[in-house]
């Protein structure tokens, strides 16, 4: 796990930018406009021309996204970095980029829903094919590459959080001259660096952990300047997903308690996955601390993992007896929340849901937040009580 001083280190870069800030104000402002006007005629021609960048319109450039794409280059040690609207368009607009039709991208098994659902709509309907591979078994990684034009990775994935050795991946992706992808919200730059283990880009639901307080909904694109400005000038500027003033002021805001929330979130969700795993009316939980060892890279955990229940414990009554674990879909805030697998079972539109995402139908996905241990578990403990 991640020591103090690490965790530390990485929150002065965070801050790194504070002393640049208008009025020597402590808090970076908020640049809420639109549009961005000239002082002649000459500065117009040369902005258009390329010679000179600077702001025009807040669907290209804003201050305040800026702040907060450098802030967060820095954090993964990246070159350069595109805030988005939402996590699905850093991911849609990130794929659109670099595929074609006739493509082909490989995805590990397990990837989050609307990433398999984006992937088995949009792209097969632009005739991109998708390999999904178990990520664990390089082998058969080594053995789906070659041709495709994508590697798209998550490290751990969803519900099922199948950690993997990313560096590894990455190298065989590289080998073969395919671009890697990496979805890095679960671990945050503080316990993944994805780009230092050889991936070529990473991105995030900054509405998770980044944000961090269940109150913005965005996305966020990191790579080198090449690839960032590919994104930048080829989908970023048509699709439209871009990152309000607003919204980047709150990550700003979110990402100064960054590496606090997530050691905290780590050592709770730690301590109640151990506990669950001691029950006897508990089958499974899928938490990548519980195996021998984290992969390579892996310098941390989140507050985010599922367990399944054995047969005979009414879910339903689980979930509706918990009081500090909420029912609700996303995760990475200050609350505690739980979604019952059964649900999203239910869910239209998902063909082969249980094989593709690995989800059971007695599984419970948790995220551990920041109410304090004791009472989450207490919490969880009442309503096992009630259900078995």
């Amino acid at each position: 796990m991640n020591d103090v001083t690490g965790t530390f280190d990485l929150a002065s870069q965070i801050v790194a930018h504070d002393e640049e800030n208008a009025y020597e104000a402590v808090v970076p402002p908020i640049v809420q406009t639109s549009l961005f006007t000239f002082s002649s005629y000459d500065e117009m021609v040369s902005t258009y021309r390329g010679e000179k960048s600077r702001p025009v319109y807040t669907r290209g450039l804003n201050p305040t996204v800026r702040a907060f794409e450098e802030m967060l280059a820095k954090l993964e040690g990246a070159e350069d970095a595109i805030g988005f609207a939402s996590g699905m368009s850093a991911i849609s607009s990130t794929v659109l980029s670099f595929v074609e039709p006739g493509d082909r991208i490989v995805a590990v098994r397990h990837v989050y829903p609307d990433a398999f659902r984006l992937f088995g709509t949009l792209l097969k309907r632009m005739r991109v094919e998708v390999t999904y591979v178990d990520g664990r078994d390089e082998e058969a990684v080594a053995k789906a590459l070659p041709g495709a034009k994508l590697f798209y990775m998550e490290s751990p994935t969803s519900w099922v959080m199948e950690a993997h050795d990313v560096g590894a991946l990455a190298a065989i992706a590289r080998k073969h001259g395919i671009i890697s992808v990496i979805d890095n919200s679960w671990a945050s730059p503080i316990f993944q660096q994805p780009l230092k283990l050889g991936v070529d880009i990473v991105l995030h639901s900054a509405s998770k952990y980044l944000g961090g307080h269940s109150d913005v909904v965005a996305g966020v694109v990191a790579g080198s300047k090449e690839l960032i400005s590919r994104i930048r000038g080829e989908a970023y500027p048509y699709l439209g997903g871009k990152l309000s003033p607003f919204d980047a002021w709150l990550l700003i805001r979110g990402m100064r308690t960054l590496p606090i929330r997530m050691k905290a979130h780590e050592q709770s969700a730690l301590t109640i996955a151990r506990k669950l795993q001691d029950l006897d009316v508990v089958e499974t939980v899928c938490h990548p601390a519980l195996a021998n060892r984290l992969p390579t890279g892996l310098n941390g955990t989140s507050g985010l993992f599922s367990f399944i229940f054995r047969e005979g414990v009414n879910v339903r009554a689980f979930a509706d007896q918990l009081k500090f674990f909420k029912l609700g879909v996303s995760w990475g805030g200050h609350e505690s929340l739980i979604v019952p697998g059964e649900v999203v079972l239910e869910q239209k539109a998902q063909p082969n849901s249980a094989q593709t995402f690995g989800i059971s139908a007695r599984s419970v996905r948790l995220h551990v937040g920041l109410e304090g241990t004791d009472a989450l578990w207490g919490d969880l403990e009442a309503a096992i009580a009630a259900a078995t």
